[in-house]
C-alpha cells in the first residue's frame, strides 16, 4: 500500500482508462457490517442498467475491520477501490479526497448506512445527464429519525435557506448527484459538506434541483453525528457566505466599516473641540475635550476604523498575490483555443 497525499492509503493504483458514466464516493466510519451489502446492491443496480462506474469507499479511519473489508471487496469486484485517512478528518476531508480521484462523467455521493438507496441511482443520472442538471440533492421527505434529530434539521435547513437563496429542503441529505465539472471546480472543508450546492451556485453552476428520495431507517451501527454539528454546520455557513461574498474584495467591508468608523470618530472628536471654542468665545462655561467621555470614544472609533481600513488594504494585497499565481476562476467553456 501507498501513501496518498500524506494522509490516506490507496488500496491500488486506478485500473482502466475507458470512460466511467458514474464514480459512486461513500465516506464511511465504523460501517463493516454494511459494506457487503451495500456494494453488492449497487453492483446489481449498475449491472442491471449497463453502466460504467467505480465505487469509492472512503474509510475515515476507522477503528474496526471496515478496511478489511474494503481490501476483500475491491479484490472480489475491480470497481470497487477504498481510500483510508491515518485518523478520523471527517466527512468533509473523505468528500473531498475522493472528489479529487474519481474519473466519472456523473458523481453520486451516499452514506454507508444502507439509509440511502442505491435504487435511486438511474433517475439521479438521468437527471444529470438527460435533463443537464448541475447538481440534484436528495430529499428524504419522509425520515426515519427521532424528532431530536428531525427538529434541528428542519431549523437548520430553513436558515441554511434564507442565508444562501439555495431553496432545498434538505441541505443534510447524503445522497447527492453531480456533474463531473462541479465536484472538479469546489473546495469543501471543516464541515462545509452540507453546503456543497450553496458553494456549487455560488460558483457558477446554478443549475441545482431536488428528488424526493427513500430513507431507510438504519439497519446496522448507531449514528455518529451529535447535536453539535448544527452549531458547527450553521458557523461554517456563516464562514462560506463571507467568504463568498467579500473573499475577492475584503476591501469593500473592512474599508466600509473603517471608513464609516474613522469618520463618525472624527466628526465626534471635532464636535467637542468646536464646542469648547464656541464656548470660550462667547464666555460661556466650558471643560477640558479629555474630560468627556465621547472624546475617548471618538479616539477609539478612530483607531478601529484605520484598523479595519488597514485590515481591508491587506486582504487586498493578499488577494491580488493568490490570484495572480493560481488564476483561481471556472472557465466554462473555449472557442479557439
Amino acid at each position: 500500500m501507498r501513501q496518498i497525499t500524506g494522509k490516506a492509503l490507496s488500496l491500488k493504483p486506478y485500473m482502466t482508462d475507458q470512460a466511467i458514466q458514474i464514480s459512486v464516493v461513500i465516506p464511511l466510519y465504523n460501517e463493516e457490517e454494511s459494506l457487503p451489502e451495500l456494494c453488492e446492491w449497487i453492483a446489481r443496480v449498475m449491472d442491471e442498467n449497463h453502466f460504467t462506474y467505480e465505487v469509492l469507499l472512503m474509510d475515515d479511519g476507522s477503528k474496526d475491520r471496515s478496511w478489511e473489508v474494503i481490501e476483500r471487496l475491491s479484490q472480489e469486484n475491480p470497481n470497487v477501490r477504498g481510500m483510508r485517512f491515518v485518523r478520523n478528518y471527517g466527512k468533509t476531508a473523505a468528500l473531498q479526497t475522493g472528489f479529487q480521484a474519481v474519473k466519472g462523467n456523473v458523481v453520486i455521493t451516499m452514506d454507508a448506512d444502507l439509509q440511502d438507496s442505491p435504487d435511486e441511482i438511474p433517475e439521479l443520472y438521468n437527471m444529470i445527464v438527460g435533463d443537464r442538471y448541475d447538481l440534484i440533492s436528495g430529499w428524504k421527505k419522509k425520515r426515519y429519525d427521532p424528532i431530536t434529530k428531525t427538529l434541528p434539521t428542519k431549523l437548520f435547513n430553513a436558515a441554511t435557506r434564507s442565508i444562501s437563496g439555495v431553496y432545498l429542503h434538505d441541505f443534510n441529505c447524503g445522497l447527492k448527484a453531480y456533474r463531473r465539472e462541479v465536484v472538479k471546480n469546489i473546495t469543501i472543508y471543516g464541515e462545509m459538506h452540507r453546503y456543497i450546492p450553496v458553494i456549487a451556485k455560488w460558483n457558477g453552476f446554478t443549475k441545482i434541483g431536488e428528488k424526493v428520495v427513500q430513507h431507510r431507517a438504519r439497519k446496522y451501527g448507531h449514528t455518529k453525528f451529535g447535536l453539535e454539528r448544527f452549531i458547527f454546520g450553521f458557523l461554517d455557513l456563516l464562514s462560506i457566505a463571507f467568504v463568498n461574498k467579500f473573499g475577492r474584495r475584503p476591501m469593500h467591508l473592512f474599508g466600509s466599516l473603517g471608513t464609516l468608523m474613522f469618520f463618525l470618530g472624527s466628526l465626534i472628536a471635532v464636535w467637542l473641540i468646536g464646542k469648547k471654542i464656541y464656548n470660550i468665545y462667547n464666555l460661556l462655561p466650558y471643560r477640558n475635550v479629555t474630560e468627556n467621555p465621547l472624546f475617548f470614544l471618538a479616539l477609539v472609533a478612530i483607531m478601529v476604523g484605520s484598523q479595519l481600513f488597514l485590515a481591508g488594504f491587506l486582504g487586498e494585497l493578499f488577494v491580488k498575490q493568490s490570484v495572480s499565481k493560481t488564476g483561481d476562476y471556472t472557465i466554462a467553456e473555449k472557442a479557439g483555443l
